[in-house]
């Protein structure tokens, strides 16, 4: 099937104001919109190494395993480097 590179035409007429719409409250879900979300914006070239939100988050849990292994007593200087650290 051969895909469409038309663009949709724009059919809302300018004279419709969604201000004065009854029911229409701005800002409405926000606060819980923030409270369940916490986004991200990765760059690009760390992007192209996750496919999905599971890789990403697999790794960081990963990450925070390794970092708890690190001795937490000694000074950041004392602390013995790994490969990555560099």
């Amino acid at each position: 099937m051969k895909k469409s590179s038309r663009k949709i035409k724009d059919e809302l007429q300018p004279e419709y104001d969604f201000a004065k719409m009854p029911g229409g409250v701005k800002g409405k879900y926000v606060q819980r919109y923030r409270q369940g979300t916490n986004l991200a914006l990765l760059d690009r070239d760390v992007a192209k190494a996750f496919p999905n939100d599971k890789s990403v988050n697999d790794t960081l849990r990963v990450i925070m395993k390794a970092a708890e292994r690190l001795p937490h007593n000694l000074p950041p200087k004392q602390r013995k480097r790994t490969v990555a650290a560099r």
